[in-house]
Formats: C-alpha cells, structure tokens, sequence
C-alpha cells in the first residue's frame, strides 16, 4: 500500500513539473517575441498562495465544478439505485450499493478522466473509445447528456473565466470537439457518431485548463458521484437530508475515494472495464421498471 501511495506522489510530481516546464517555454516565447520587436500583451498573474486570505485561482474552480449546484442534470440520474431497490428489496443496503458504485464508476470512467487531464489534445479519441467500450446503453445515455450539459457550462459560463496563462492550444481542442459535436447528424443512423461528449473525458480536460491538478481533478469527480447518488437517495426517501450529510462527510466516503483513485490511478484507457457486472444489469433494467422517478 505504501508502494502505491510513493507512486501517486511521485506521478503527482512528475505531472507538476511538466506543467512548470511548460510555463517557462511560454515566458521563453514572449521574451524573444519581444526582444525581436514583436509586441505581445502578457497575461496577467496568477494569484499565488500566501498567508493572507487569498487561494489560487485553480481552487476556485475547484469549488465550481465541485458545487451540487452545477447544472449538470445528475439529479435526474440515479445510477442504477432505483433499480437496484427494486430488485433487491428488502435485502437493499445503501453502503453497499455505494460501494459497488463508486467501484463501477473508477473502473469504467476513472481513467478516461484521468488520460484527458494528462493530454487534452486527445479528446476526441478518448471520447470515442469510451464510448466504444460502455456496453450500458442507460448508462451510456446518462453519460453523453451529462457531458453534453459539461459543454455546455464551458461555452456559456467558463470559457470566458478561464485561468489567466491557460494553454490557447487546450482551448481549441475544446473549440474544435464542439463544433464536431455540432456538425454530426443525429437524422443518419447508418453512420456512426463523430463525437459523442461522454462526462469523464470532458471534466478531465476543463479541470486541466482550469489549472486543477490531477489529484484534486480525480478527487471532486469521484465526490460528485457520490453526492449525486445521496441526492438520489434522498428523493427515493432512503434516508432524509441529514443522515446525507452526515455519510458525505463519513470516513467511509474519503476513504473510499482516495482508494478507488489508488487503484485507478496509473489504469490505462485499454484496461478500463467495468469490475461490477451486476451494476449494468441495475442500471439497463431501469428502463423496464413500472413506475420510476429517475431517467436511469
């Protein structure tokens, strides 16, 4: 176990020092731009960490895309809960099914974030194997309008707050991913998709040009399940609002979240899989209940 936390520390690092390196080639460029004449208008600092009040800008984008209130439609999702207490009850165990899930979710999703945080410029490509690979077709809905609503936030909303210093590059992966996903014609149904704007790959790649970092990047994708899944038990009158919080901010949840990202961690995007079969079945038969209160 010490061997694997050394080693997210150490790709932790590694990621941090590539960024930094990355930086200085960009202060290189300005200055022979400007020391051939050419005149180029630098960005504005980062606020830098200190010991008054003020955070780094990546942290409050952090707080963003953390907030429950982001307009992403998971309320209307229950990952497969509302079909897992239909077919379980009265045997249904909520600490359980979260675990199921947030083991589902890191194996299948997990590295996708993770691959598009490390290199952007591969978003179309992640998102195309991912989409490849999810078998669910209720979950994969789910998937795509939660991706899509992501889109969404970033042209409206984030694009113009983006972090001063954000790699123009990176931008225009996002630009051009949106306009292939603009440009594919849902009335063809011989033809494939060009993009399908699943939400692992896309909160992966905005968290990167957010200048969050691949752990706190990891970390708020995988606390977003899960308060979305609390959500979801609330509303289906599981537990009530309180006992909620009070499982959010269990060790229960921190620990099983960082050891999910542990496990997931150095998970190539051709290993990703799912390790819960069952979960599947929860989250396909949905669309067969009588009566449901959730869209999957």
């Amino acid at each position: 176990m010490n061997h694997k936390v050394d080693s997210s520390e150490s790709q932790i690092l590694e990621d941090e020092i590539v960024e930094l390196e990355r930086k200085l080639q960009d202060a290189k460029s300005r200055l022979k731009a400007r020391s051939n004449g050419t005149a180029i208008s630098a960005p504005p600092a980062k606020v830098l960490q200190s010991n008054g009040p003020l955070a780094p800008s990546s942290h409050h984008f952090l707080l963003l895309l953390a907030d429950s209130a982001l307009p992403l439609g998971s309320f209307a999702f229950s990952s497969g809960l509302e079909s897992y207490l239909a077919h379980t009850r009265p045997a249904s165990s909520f600490p359980a099914f979260m675990k199921l899930s947030l083991s589902s979710i890191a194996s299948t999703t997990l590295p996708f974030v993770l691959a598009a945080h490390r290199n952007p410029a591969y978003l179309i490509e992640l998102d195309d194997t991912l989409d490849a690979a999810m078998m669910c077709t209720v979950g994969r809905r789910a998937s795509v309008a939660q991706g899509r609503a992501l889109l969404s936030i970033w042209d409206r909303s984030l694009s113009s707050a983006s972090p001063p210093g954000v790699s123009l590059a990176d931008i225009q992966v996002l630009k051009e991913f949106t306009i292939l996903l603009r440009s594919a014609s849902p009335t063809v149904s011989s033809d494939l998709p060009t993009a399908s704007a699943h939400l692992g790959p896309l909160f992966g790649a905005i968290a990167h040009i957010l200048d969050m970092s691949l752990g706190q990047t990891a970390y708020v994708f995988m606390l977003s399940h899960v308060k979305a899944l609390l959500s979801a038990a609330v509303r289906a009158s599981i537990f009530g609002p309180y006992h909620a919080q009070k499982v959010l901010a269990s060790v229960e949840v921190q620990e099983g979240i960082q050891e999910v990202i542990k496990r997931e961690w150095d998970t190539k995007i051709d290993d990703a899989g799912q390790s819960v079969p069952v979960m599947d079945l929860w989250v396909g038969r949905h669309e067969m209940l009588y009566s449901r209160i959730f869209n999957s």
